[in-house]
């Protein structure tokens, strides 16, 4: 059976699974029940100056039915007193020594702020302490959370001041709201940090009323931006990592990284790691769900893992990262075609609508008698749609290029599959032509001259 042991930065945990520091671990109760549970590690909500937390403080992101695809909240730190918080670290750490007690803290950007906190956090017997870099609401006012993050000098500068004073771990906590998070982790990893996460939550509006022309949340009829996380953050927390696991100078560090963003189920954790995480963190899936996620998480990792032969997660941790390149080094010369199984097809249409429409009008509607007809079902006489004398979706093969639009927007599991096929051209880079074409003097000239080579035809 796998070994789903983490040992994060030093910091060992019985699974890889941690509660981010959010609503979920606001309490000595919550985590205690989270470790009951079977969660890893938990990272306190964060620790920081007083604050007054505001009424409906959530909205969420609802599209056809399906709820909470992300939420967006406008909470700020946690705003109970700071030595209640402190008591109960040290109870829950003491009570679960076997697992990994994160400390999450945000303070003004002065060196004697940074060394009180950390020394009280410290006193609690905490595993280690995650520097709050991200809060894109309510602090970054106040010249804290993303106000730090998004300024890698200050970011380098904070990060100094905490490990200057620091004897445990010090994480941390990357903001989204960049242009480029490399530049980022460059500076936290030049203020000495221990390791990295990321991503902390994105500046969204996720509705207005359109009744009331409101935006949700709404306080006394007043709203603000807030902080975008669950299902739908996952693709830009996945590329977020993905940028620093390739990138030199976080690769040579040798720093961990801790994954944040989207994460529900067992598969998402899992892409995460193949992309070079080392733990994940989780807050919009327990919100949710609750804790009781934690056994499918676990279960679900586990059985993968041995049905891939894989007896650790430093197994496979990072076997995608070969695979993630850039657009100049991918060949242009690849061809793959749209195949579509007529006996999963359900003749929705939607690959052919999409592909007529808006994209390379190479998919035909079929008739039983093999004739290419116009949209439309056959019907019986009561007017209903017969099923099997519906005309189902025939891809032209030579008209393909291969966009795989028809693939996304099916909605029956492997009925549309995308194939590789000979394209007859040799194998060429947008990176090798530029190099091997000296005497072109614009992008364009390179491109026509490919085309002229390998004869595609210009239309």
């Amino acid at each position: 059976m796998a070994d789903l042991t983490s040992t994060f930065c030093g910091v060992t945990s019985p699974n890889p699974f941690w509660l981010a520091s959010a609503p979920p671990t606001n309490s000595g109760y919550q985590v205690n029940k989270a470790f009951e549970a079977g969660w890893g590690g938990a990272v306190w909500k964060t620790l920081g100056p007083p604050v007054l937390n505001i009424s409906n403080r959530y909205g969420s992101l609802t599209i056809d039915g399906k709820r909470m695809l992300a939420i967006n909240n406008v909470e700020l730190i946690s705003d109970r007193p700071l030595e209640v918080n402190l008591r109960e670290i040290a109870e829950v750490k003491r009570n679960w020594p076997d697992r990994a007690v994160i400390v999450s803290a945000m303070v003004d950007a002065d060196p004697r702020a940074w060394e009180t906190i950390i020394r009280q956090i410290e006193d609690t017997g905490a595993d280690g302490i995650e520097l709050n870099y991200g809060c894109p609401q309510g602090m970054s006012e106040r010249g804290m959370g993303a106000a730090v993050g998004q300024v890698p000098e200050m970011c380098q500068l904070n990060t100094e001041w905490a490990t200057s004073v620091a004897s445990i771990p010090v994480i941390v906590k990357l903001t989204p709201n960049v242009t480029d998070i490399k530049a980022s982790a460059r500076a936290a990893l030049a203020g000495g940090a221990d390791a990295l996460s990321l991503i902390n939550t994105i500046n969204s509006i996720t509705k207005v009323d359109l009744d009331t022309f409101s935006i949700s949340p709404t306080i006394g009829g007043r709203g603000t931006h807030g902080g975008y996380a669950g299902p739908a953050v996952k693709p830009i927390a996945l590329h977020m990592l993905s940028e620093l696991m390739t990138d030199p100078d976080t690769v040579a560090s040798g720093v961990p990284i801790s994954a944040i963003g989207g994460i529900v189920t067992w598969t998402d954790a899992a892409e995460f790691f193949l992309l070079g995480a080392s733990s994940v963190q989780i807050c919009t899936g327990a919100m949710h769900y609750g804790f009781r996620i934690i056994d499918d998480l676990v279960d679900g990792l586990s059985n993968w893992m041995d049905d891939k032969g894989f007896a650790t997660i430093e197994d496979f941790r990072g076997r995608a990262l070969s695979g993630v390149s850039t657009f100049g080094q991918l060949d242009l010369s690849y061809q793959a075609v749209a195949r579509i199984d007529t006996n999963a097809c359900i003749s929705c249409n939607l690959c052919y609508n999409a592909c007529e429409d808006t994209a390379h009008q190479c998919i035909d509607l079929v008739d039983t008698a093999g004739q290419v007809v116009q949209p439309g079902f056959d019907r019986n006489a009561n007017g209903k749609a017969v099923a099997d004398s519906r005309p189902k979706p025939v891809v032209r093969e030579s008209d393909c290029v291969g966009c795989a639009l028809c693939a996304n927007v099916c909605p029956v599991d492997g009925c549309i599959t995308m194939v590789t096929v000979d394209s007859g051209r040799q194998p060429v880079t947008w990176d090798q032509l530029q190099a091997e074409s000296p005497a072109v003097t614009t992008d364009w000239d390179a491109m026509s001259a490919y085309r002229s080579t390998v004869g595609i035809d210009i239309h």
